[in-house]
């Protein structure tokens, strides 16, 4: 097949969408197809200009000039070449190619709900949603979709205005090579690395400050579990340098001097993480798939995640799962902590006494997501729309 990926700029300094198009690109080519990228090249963006005028400027290479500039090279490509857009957030290019055949990769639609008011804890401006409704209505001119999971399918189905020809679900995959590490070996690196007493392991979470990862509500269960429990484990916090108000709760807890934070982590620590950790917590309010959990299953870590979709469709039956935080006042709060302390006291004691059965269901649940298998089903998929 001859494939021509639609992908983000690379200017924008965004990472995970330019890799996720790399990624396909990769698994593609490894299957003998041709593949060539298009997108946007900083033109306007390269000015020297403010920074606060850097974002419109992008705007402009992204829906004026890049448009211009592709309509010529679509037309010559092949009839039988199929256009594959890496991000339903690529909609405004989607009208360049709706009347070939093309596919839409959809990740999370929660930019989208939020623009609809959907999502009370992500307030959108109105500029923000102006520039949402323009997306949604170039994915709008789309006719086959692959959603990276029935979460993500059920939200794009509400958004389209008609039925889609093609909507497939498959789910993301692990797509970097994984080793085991021996779990004292783990939790010596990561005591050298921090100077945390984790002789006797430590609970762990990793994600950025985004609303929806809930970095306060893992405080929160941690402190509501230390009231609890008789034994004193630290809690390692990965990810991005903390906001205000992420610092704000960390100095209040009465835990404080046992909560630890972790940034600019590099992949190798991170994996040690993991395999050291006693538990990964994972609270998440909302997510497009919830790449952490299967991580942490792959290095044999017990899993606690909410138990909404797309984290119970990740976990399955491999993870122990809590309400979602609730948006109400500090009793309903404290009430959710406390009830998600008490599973996280259970699945600790669980994995002292028979925490080899865990970490045989989370590696049988990785087998969903292994990466020849997603390749194939992408391959298939792609295929059927060829032929259609």
């Amino acid at each position: 097949m001859q494939i021509v990926i639609f992908t983000h700029p690379l200017f924008l300094n965004s990472q995970s969408m330019p890799r996720y198009a790399q990624f396909l690109g990769n698994i593609l080519s490894e299957k003998k197809h041709n593949v060539t990228y298009l997108t946007a090249r900083p033109v306007f963006y390269k000015l020297p200009i403010p920074s606060f005028l850097k974002k419109w400027m992008g705007y402009i290479d992204q829906y004026v000039v890049f448009p211009i500039s592709v309509k010529k090279k679509i037309k010559n490509y092949p009839d039988d070449t199929l256009f594959v857009f890496a991000d339903h957030a690529l909609g405004p290019w989607v009208p360049l190619a709706s009347h070939r055949k093309h596919i839409i990769h959809c990740h999370d639609f929660l930019a989208q709900r939020s623009a609809l008011d959907e999502i009370p804890e992500n307030i959108t401006s109105w500029t923000g949603k102006k520039y949402q409704s323009y997306i949604r209505r170039g994915y709008q001119k789309g006719k086959n979709f692959i959603s990276i999971s029935k979460k993500t399918q059920t939200d794009l189905h509400r958004f389209l205005l008609r039925k889609p020809d093609l909507s497939s679900v498959v789910y993301n995959c692990l797509n970097r090579q994984f080793t085991a590490i021996d779990v004292n070996e783990a939790r010596l690196f990561i005591q050298s690395e921090t100077k945390v007493d984790t002789s006797s392991g430590y609970i762990l979470h990793v994600g950025g400050n985004q609303w929806y990862k809930n970095r306060k509500g893992v405080i929160e269960i941690y402190e509501a579990w230390r009231d609890i429990s008789e034994i004193s484990l630290p809690l390692i916090l990965v990810g991005e340098t903390p906001d205000m108000s992420l610092l704000e709760k960390k100095s209040q807890s009465r835990y404080s001097k046992d909560i630890y934070v972790v940034t600019d982590a590099n992949d190798y620590f991170v994996d040690m993480a993991y395999s050291g950790a006693s538990v990964f917590l994972f609270p998440s309010l909302e997510e497009g798939f919830g790449w952490p959990i299967i991580e942490a299953m792959n290095f044999g870590c017990p899993v606690i995640t909410t138990g909404e979709p797309p984290m119970s469709e990740v976990g399955g039956d491999a993870a122990f799962y809590i309400d979602k935080r609730p948006q109400g006042n500090n009793e309903q709060i404290n009430i959710w902590a406390r009830k998600s302390a008490e599973v996280l006291n259970s699945v600790l004691d669980t994995c002292v006494e028979d925490k080899s059965l865990v970490m045989k269901k989370g590696y049988d649940n990785l087998k969903r997501f292994d990466a020849k298998k997603i390749a194939d089903e992408i391959e298939l998929i792609y295929k059927q729309v060829i032929m259609a």
